[in-house]
Order: structure tokens, then sequence, then C-alpha cells
């Protein structure tokens, strides 16, 4: 049965949806993105994107919707909380502990549990069905990270929070630990209200970045990022950057753990985001020995698998080289020795880097 409301009511009614379908916020947002243009020109042209050609060859269309999906009149933006729904009170200063501890495998916490792109894409689909069945046959795309969208800019322009200084969302009753995902839609729906930013004068999230990939405020130099570096950069690690990974080896959250807003973050209320068993509190040397057909199983619905078994090898090898760096241990050096006759030259080379930081043990004369 179709409901007769008008544009305003219906964005109110899809925002309710929202709720139901567990996304913290619904907003909807113009599809003229012309004043975002010379910034992502500039961002390519200085070729901050690094590896990620995809970002090049698609070029200005991530800043033109209806040059992406014909027919686009406006974008629903969404947004989704992950912290985890065991995350205890304190849990930046718990996270960042994490990171003195040399031997311990550090996942991003967004990728500790099932894969987003997945969880975001069904609920956004549903939303977009619950539409359809209100209003009739809607021209419409769904995406969540997974096309040539400016999501940060959208969400920024319908209020779903502010671009930081480390170019992430940042929302004053939310922090930033959240997904964002559209639907574009061939509906003119009144766009929500942009919010004020609320970074002031700090730059915690600058000072703290191991790599300093943030180059300026709301700038970005991907290929120093580690977050890059062990996701997307599909070959050798940069051997100056690879001592300030740490025991990082999938992902990076400093920017974030830093950040005062994230104080307010928010617990997911879907099981979806709680972490899997090894990928929270296990050391290096355990993963490391994972062979492909446990890290397979033990990835199965993760964003994790997408890298393979040979890019989860090459980082845990340059988390194993920081950590013999930091103190000698036979556990260490034998696990890496295990690995040094990989059939991957990728994996063999960082193996042999990793061997090299080892410290010879001290001994008493």
């Amino acid at each position: 049965m179709k409901i007769v409301l008008d544009a305003a009511q219906l964005v109110s009614q899809i925002q309710a949806w929202g709720q139901e379908l567990a996304f913290s916020q619904i907003g909807v947002a113009g599809v003229d993105l012309s004043a975002a243009e010379p910034g992502l020109r500039a961002w390519l042209s200085a070729g901050c994107h690094g590896d990620m050609a995809y970002m090049a060859a698609h070029g200005m269309k991530r800043a033109r919707p209806a040059e992406l999906v014909p027919g686009t009149l406006s974008v629903i933006t969404a947004r989704m909380d992950y912290l985890p729904r065991d995350t205890r009170e304190g849990w930046q200063a718990l996270e960042l502990a994490r990171l003195d501890r040399p031997g311990e495998a550090v996942v991003s916490v967004y990728a500790r549990g099932r894969d987003y792109h997945k969880v975001l894409r069904n609920r956004l689909q549903t939303l977009a069905d619950r539409i359809q069945v209100a209003v009739g046959p809607v021209g419409h795309r769904v995406f969540t990270d997974s096309a040539p969208v400016l999501e940060a800019e959208l969400a920024q322009r319908s209020g779903q929070g502010w671009r930081g200084k480390h170019t992430l969302l940042l929302h004053r009753e939310a922090g930033s630990m959240f997904f964002l995902g559209e639907i574009y839609v061939d509906l003119a729906l009144p766009p929500t209200e942009a919010v004020s930013e609320h970074c002031g004068a700090c730059t915690a999230c600058i000072a703290v970045c191991p790599t300093q990939a943030i180059t300026a405020p709301q700038r970005l130099d991907a290929r120093r990022c580690i977050s890059y570096l062990t996701i997307e950069h599909a070959g050798a690690i940069p051997l100056e950057l690879r001592p300030l990974m740490g025991n990082r080896i999938y992902g990076c959250d400093d920017c974030q753990l830093v950040c005062p807003w994230n104080k307010f973050a928010r617990l997911s209320p879907l099981p979806d985001f709680d972490a899997r068993e090894g990928l929270r509190g296990s050391t290096l040397v355990e993963l490391f020995a994972w062979s492909e057909a446990e890290f397979l199983r033990h990835t199965e619905g993760s964003p994790i698998r997408r890298i393979g078994h040979e890019r989860w090898l090459r980082n845990l090898a340059v988390a194993l080289g920081n950590a013999l760096r930091s103190e000698f241990d036979e556990t260490l050096l034998n696990a890496l020795h295990a690995r040094a006759e990989h059939p991957s030259e990728l994996v063999r080379e960082h193996v042999t880097w990793a061997l090299t930081q080892a410290r010879p043990p001290h001994r008493s004369p």
C-alpha cells in the first residue's frame, strides 16, 4: 500500500526506518558537489592516492553523482556505529596500550568482526525496498565504500558530521567510530542541514600519526598511511616506513584513538561487529603460523580476507621485525625462519628484512 507523503515527510519516514535497521543517522544530500572537485583534482594530481589507480581512472565522476548513476537527484546518506558490544569504558587507552606490546598483533577495531560492506549494503537495500513499497518504483543504487563515491563529502553535506583534521567524519555525539553508506535515488528530497566543525585548535590526530601521513588539516597522503600500506598497497612496503608500522598488521586507529570526540563513540547494537577469535589479542607468532587454509577459514566473511594470505604474511613479517628490534626473542626469530623459504618473493623479502632487525642477545661478561 502506497503512502502519500510530501518530500519532507518522506525524509522523516526514511529516518525512522533507518533507526529500525540499526543506522545511527540518516541524512539527505544534493548532487552538486562541484565545490569539492578542485580539492579532489589536486589530491589526485599529487599522487596521494598511491596504488589506488581506480581513483584516478574514475576522475571527477566521484564528485558527480548524476554521472555515476544517471537520473540521480538526491543522495540518502547513512551512518552506522561499529564499536563492539563488549567495548569497555576507557577503550581508547586500552587500544593504545596494545601498541606498547610489540608481540601482540593489532588489527583495526572496525575489521575485527563481519565485513561491514555486507552488513551495510544489505540494510541499505532493505531501506531502499521499504521506500519503494511506500512510494512506488524508485530508481536507485546502494553504495558502501564500493564505487567512486565521495562518501565523507556527501555525509558532511547531509549533517552526519564534519571533516576532522584526519579527514574522517566526526560527530559530536558519536566521535568517528562509524561506517558510512549511501543510496543514490531519482527522488528530489530536501537536503538535511549540515553541522559546523568542532575541532578547534586540536591537532592530536596530526601529531600522533606514526608515519606523518596527515600532511595538513584535512589532507592525507595515502602513500604514507598505515591503513593504506597494510590493506590497499599490493607490493613491498617502503623500507623507511616499516619501522614506523610497529605491530599494526591490518589498518591503523591511532588518529581516532587520540581524538577527544571519540570518548562519545557509541557501541553497535549488532553482533556483526563483535571481535572474532584470533583478531583481538593474538600474538604475531600465532597469526604468522596460519596456513592459507587457516587464514581463509578465520577470515571468512571478514574484510581482512580480501588482502589475501600473501599480504597478511607480509604485514606480519614487518611487525615481527619491529618486535625483534624492540627485544630479542627466539620465538619470533624461529617464526620468521619458518617462512624464510616461502614461495612468495614478496613474503621472503619482508622476512629477510625482519631477520636483519634482530638484536643479538645480551651476554654477561
